[in-house]
């Protein structure tokens, strides 16, 4: 690919400008000239292509699923198609129900496996032969990390599906890539109060925690938030992604002192170690004169489903959960339901939102292109996706909103109602400066356009 110098970003006009003394008040008409030089993938007919990038294959193939319905929706309602969801209630009015800037949406979909190396391939291949002006999907911090390197690589946006790892917007952040969802750090500020009212300040813990980038971060994240409340860190063991049955690291626990368990997986990986904890007695113990307690840092519905009974009382955080009443979560959740017959996972909820804000964000900036969009979206605020008002931070491209503590219900009325809300944490608790330890070490650099 031949590399020619990109034109200034907007922002670098606008610094320009005060640094002469000029004042630029209307950034919409800088947007307009300044994209409109050529860049990858740039669509000339009548349709625009995304790129939905899904496990639909390994451990987190559940949530795979989840986010391809999600984003079949999402185009549906880009498109003009059904009830217009959460179109209705988002704070932007600049969708239109015309595709996006006129061109109707299309998509081509791959399958992540769940692996870094697969996620890149399919990812690359969408870009070079589809012609996909923007990726986004994934269920893996690992997965997120490389696919958004490759997407700033080749000159597109990358719209993090589920992603919770700092790493992410923190040490591998990157100016083409943006995530709606939360991560570890909030997780950790989170649950630590509720976990202390529950179970007081003096727990010991013994955190098993999968073997990459998103166990690093948020065992790290709910060790540190527990330690600073008088937790004691008995030990912290990695296990590999892959494994199906931890038998083996739950054997070592019930010979320690641990009175808490900290099960950093997720989706199948959580399932398992869960049902094996539970097998094991671990719920029935009684250690150093106290009930002994097992926390999930990060929940979903779908792997409330797959736990079944086993997550009854065992607390947890989660991003977004289909029983808020808000009126943009309201109407998710009837339109997904009316479409697929069941209430919505936080993984299909993310999905759907971050579809919707790129489409946003390129009608905002008048463009497709790439660094137009970054513009658009960098300190961008907005309500009405639920989780209340929302901010897509511009030093590192990660969103701030209201994060929920939910527990196991002891009494479901259905399949569908495992989990219960028991703190909407606001958005001032998780909030962390752009340079905090747990995040240092990354630079988000300049957009790429592809051009």
């Amino acid at each position: 690919m031949t590399l020619i110098r990109k034109p200034l970003s907007r922002r670098s006009i606008l610094r320009a400008g005060a640094a002469g003394g000029a004042l630029l008040a209307t950034p919409t008409i800088f947007t307009s000239r300044a994209w409109s030089q050529g860049y990858l993938n740039e669509p000339t007919g009548s349709t625009v292509t995304l790129g939905f990038n899904v496990p639909q294959t390994g451990p987190y193939a559940d949530e795979g699923a989840d986010e391809l319905r999600a984003y079949e929706l999402a185009v549906e309602h880009l498109n003009g198609e059904g009830d217009g969801g959460m179109m209705s209630t988002f704070s932007s009015k600049a969708l239109k129900g015309n595709g996006i800037l006129g061109k109707k949406v299309e998509y081509v979909t791959g399958d992540t496996q769940t692996k870094s190396d697969a996620a890149r391939a399919s990812a690359k291949s969408m870009i070079e032969k589809d012609g996909a002006i923007m990726i986004t999907g994934g269920s893996s911090s690992g997965v997120a990390v490389a696919v958004q390197a490759l997407c700033q690589e080749a000159g597109v946006i990358f719209m993090a599906g589920l992603t919770h790892s700092n790493d992410t917007t923190g040490k591998d952040r990157r100016a083409n890539g943006f995530r709606h969802f939360f991560n570890s750090y909030m997780s950790g500020a989170a649950l630590a109060p509720v976990l202390k009212n529950a179970y007081g300040d003096d727990r010991k813990a013994y955190h098993l925690t999968a073997d990459y980038n998103w166990g690093y971060t948020t065992e790290q994240a709910v060790r540190e938030s527990t330690e600073a409340m008088g937790w004691e860190t008995v030990e912290t063991v990695k296990t590999p992604l892959a494994a199906t049955d931890f038998s083996a690291y739950i054997t070592p626990v019930l010979q320690s002192d641990a009175d808490v368990l900290v099960l950093n997986h997720y989706g199948g990986n959580m399932v398992n170690s869960l049902t094996n904890a539970v097998q094991f007695g671990l719920r029935d113990r009684v250690v150093n004169g106290r009930d002994f307690a097992i926390v999930v840092p990060l929940y979903s519905r779908l792997m409330a489903k797959g736990a079944g009974e086993n997550v009854k009382g065992i607390f947890g955080s989660t991003n977004w959960h289909w029983s808020l009443q808000d009126e943009g979560s309201k109407a998710f959740v009837r339109s997904f339901g009316q479409k697929y017959g069941f209430p919505p996972s936080q993984a299909a909820h993310t999905c759907y939102v971050q579809a919707l804000l790129y489409a946003d964000a390129c009608e905002r900036a008048g463009t497709f292109n790439p660094c137009g969009v970054v513009e658009a979206l960098e300190g961008f605020e907005f309500d009405g996706l639920g989780n209340g008002k929302t901010l897509y931070r511009a030093e590192d491209h990660q969103c701030f909103k209201d994060v929920l503590v939910v527990k196991g219900k002891e009494n479901p009325s259905s399949e569908f109602d495992l989990l219960e809300i028991v703190e909407v944490t606001p958005v001032e608790q998780v909030t962390y400066a752009p340079d905090h330890p747990q995040f240092a070490g990354g630079a988000l650099g300049t957009c790429n356009s592809g051009a």
